[in-house]
């Protein structure tokens, strides 16, 4: 089954389309959605999300882009409400904190990706906690482009941006990375 007929079974409401897209991009949203998130359990719960969307909003795909486009755009933009949401909780939780509010403090969570082999999981930790500190649209990109292996063209295509704009967004990601990262390769 081509794109085309894959998308007009799916606007139909065909069962067998819909677990061929779950089946065909699982992997490929979780592990987008986990390196945003940097959360096993909020991944799966944003991972079944996705695939909600996708089978409320085909109706009103109109095949602008291609549909793994279209999915990754889906997946990237609910990880970062997620991170959004976590973001305004801390940070209300943080104001409550200091009001003497709240009694229960946050601890910071070590995250390291399942598909790290153990030998690298020290170092897979620290890129993920730097990359924690990088400005969203830099997240993404280099997301897409080192983690998810995709070209600058579906990034940028992905990311609503030019492809210059994609180039510059990883070149200041790994300039960023590399300060971050510097101190724990070189001591200050």
């Amino acid at each position: 089954m081509n794109e085309k007929e894959l998308i007009f079974s799916l606007q139909k409401g065909d069962p067998g389309a819909f677990r061929h897209v779950v089946n065909t991009w699982q992997h490929m949203v979780y592990n987008t959605v986990l390196s945003i998130v940097q959360d096993i359990q909020e991944a799966e719960d944003i991972a079944q999300e996705v695939f909600m969307q996708i089978f409320q909003s085909i109706g009103s795909f109109r095949g602008d882009a291609k549909l793994s486009t279209w999915i990754y755009r889906i997946a990237v933009s609910r990880s970062l409400d997620a991170v959004r949401k976590r973001k305004s909780k801390k940070m209300l939780a943080n104001l409550k904190s200091k009001f003497g509010l709240s009694d229960k403090e946050e601890s910071a969570i070590h995250f390291c990706h399942p598909g790290v082999q153990a030998e690298n999981k020290e170092r897979s930790e620290l890129l993920f906690r730097a990359m924690k500190k990088l400005p969203e649209n830099q997240r993404i990109a280099f997301v897409l482009i080192k983690l998810e292996g995709l070209g600058y063209a579906e990034t940028a295509e992905i990311m609503k941006l030019t492809i210059k704009s994609v180039e510059a967004l990883m070149h200041r990601a790994k300039e960023n990375l590399r300060k971050e990262l510097t101190s724990y390769y070189y001591g200050k």
